[in-house]
Formats: C-alpha cells, sequence, structure tokens
C-alpha cells in the first residue's frame, strides 16, 4: 500500500472520529499499529484539519462573536471560550514539561475505550438526572469553561478518552444541561487548541531543524481528508444529539475496546 494512500486513510479516520465521542487519537494509534507510525506533527496537523470542518460549520457563530464582540453576551462567551483555551494551553505545556509521549502500544487504549464507554454511560445518567433538576440550562458558567479546558488536558494524556466525550460531557455534568450548546463550547474550545497545538509542533520542529524530514505532500493529503470527512460527521452529529442518546457511541467504544484485547497478544 502506497504511502499516500495511507495517509488518506489516516486523514479520513481522523475527520471521523475526531468529533464522535469515541477518541480520534486511539484510532490513529490503532491504525498507525498496522499502516506505520506518524510523527507528532502529522497526528496533531490533520486534527486541525479536522477542526477546519468546525470553523465552516460555526462560521455564523464565530462572525457575530467577532464583530459583535462589545455586546456582554458576546464578549461573556469569548472570554470562557479564552479561559478554557488558557486552562488547556497550560495543562498541555506542563505535561510536555514533564516528558510525557504517546503510548506505542495498543493494549492502554484498548482499556481506554472500555473504560471511557462505561464512564460514558454513567455520565450520561447523571447528566438526564441533573437536566431533569435543573431543567433546560444552556449558559456556559465559568466552571464548565475551567473544566472543559481541563477535560482537554486529561483526553490528550490518555488516548481513547476522546477530547470530544469528555469535554460535553463535562460540561453537561456542570450544569449545561442543553446538549447543543454544551457540544457548541466544546467544538468551538477545539479551534483555538489545535491551531495552537499545530503551531508549537511545527516550531519545535523548525528549532530542532526537523522540518525537512517530514512527508509534506502525505500531511497535505491526510489533512484534506480529515477536513471534508469532519465535516459530514459534525453535521451528522449535530442532528443525531438532538433526539438520540450517546448510548451507541459507548456500545461501539466496548466492541472495539474487546476486540482489541482479545485479537492482539498481551502488551502489545
Amino acid at each position: 500500500m502506497s504511502d499516500l494512500l495511507n495517509a488518506l486513510i489516516l486523514g479520513i479516520i481522523e475527520g471521523i472520529t475526531e468529533f464522535l465521542p469515541i477518541s480520534s487519537t486511539g484510532h490513529l494509534l490503532i491504525a498507525q499499529h498496522w499502516l506505520g507510525a506518524r510523527s507528532d506533527l502529522f497526528n496533531v496537523a490533520i486534527q486541525a484539519g479536522a477542526i477546519l470542518a468546525v470553523v465552516a460549520i460555526y462560521r455564523e457563530r464565530l462572525w457575530n462573536l467577532l464583530v459583535g464582540f462589545r455586546k456582554p453576551e458576546n464578549f461573556d462567551y469569548a472570554f470562557k471560550l479564552a479561559v478554557a483555551f488558557g486552562v488547556t494551553a497550560v495543562g498541555g505545556l506542563a505535561v510536555k514539561a514533564l516528558g510525557w509521549e504517546l503510548p506505542e502500544k495498543v493494549t492502554p487504549i484498548a482499556w481506554a475505550l472500555i473504560l471511557g464507554g462505561a464512564w460514558m454511560l454513567l455520565a450520561e445518567h447523571f447528566a438526564a438526572k441533573r437536566a431533569a433538576a435543573l431543567g433546560e440550562r444552556a449558559a456556559i458558567t465559568w466552571t464548565v469553561a475551567v473544566l472543559v479546558g481541563i477535560a482537554q488536558v486529561v483526553a490528550g494524556v490518555f488516548p481513547g478518552t476522546s477530547r470530544s466525550g469528555a469535554t460535553i460531557f463535562v460540561a453537561l455534568l456542570a450544569g449545561t444541561t442543553n446538549r447543543v450548546a454544551a457540544t457548541e463550547f466544546a467544538f468551538l474550545v477545539g479551534i483555538p487548541t489545535m491551531f495552537a497545538a499545530t503551531g508549537y509542533e511545527l516550531l519545535s520542529l523548525y528549532k530542532d531543524g526537523d522540518v525537512g524530514g517530514e512527508d509534506w505532500s502525505a500531511l497535505a493529503v491526510a489533512f484534506v481528508a480529515s477536513a471534508v470527512t469532519a465535516f459530514v460527521a459534525v453535521k451528522w452529529l449535530l442532528r443525531y444529539i438532538q433526539s438520540h442518546r450517546f448510548t451507541a457511541f459507548a456500545i461501539y467504544r466496548f466492541a472495539l475496546g474487546a476486540a482489541l484485547l482479545l485479537i492482539l497478544p498481551a502488551g502489545e
């Protein structure tokens, strides 16, 4: 299989899984187990490609925040996005300073998928009870903003957790009971987060003199594939969550995690 075809497959996998609560990083690492490992820049950059889909889908919301920045409600929302991003940035830099790296083995990802599925079922149960008690709440509180930022760091440290799943459910549990509002905030925070992560990796490569070592053609193919498939996936998800729970995603996580543990030799 050619390298460009491998990159295309990885881009499609990233685009489909980035915003579904099934862990894009986990799926990428699993796929790279068979298709060949990629650089940190490749993994982060194609996630940024998927983020472009969110920019396109929420373009009117983003434009309104920009041109109506002086309005109190827009200023408040934008500032909370900034706080969530700031928490993620500080936490992410701290994790990098501690020397954290993505796991090379699939087994811990398989367990993260299974445990994450169980957490999703519990979180949705308690989120539903909280929604029944509080009623419909679309407001983003400061607590939600901070916890969403922390959730992004946790999801990055434990591949298989799912950044979108962690942030959406944290928002729901913290008081934003409206699913659409919680999902919107979680997705919008991802825009500066992933673009900043891509910039950080590019700067690191430049400082180390490794920019020329990256396969830019393969990265470009994966980037475009990720952006296109993510656009379709996000559009579908936003319709799906209006009338469905996240149970199907939890079941998928159980099935994939169990299959990986059964198929792969112990410790691989």
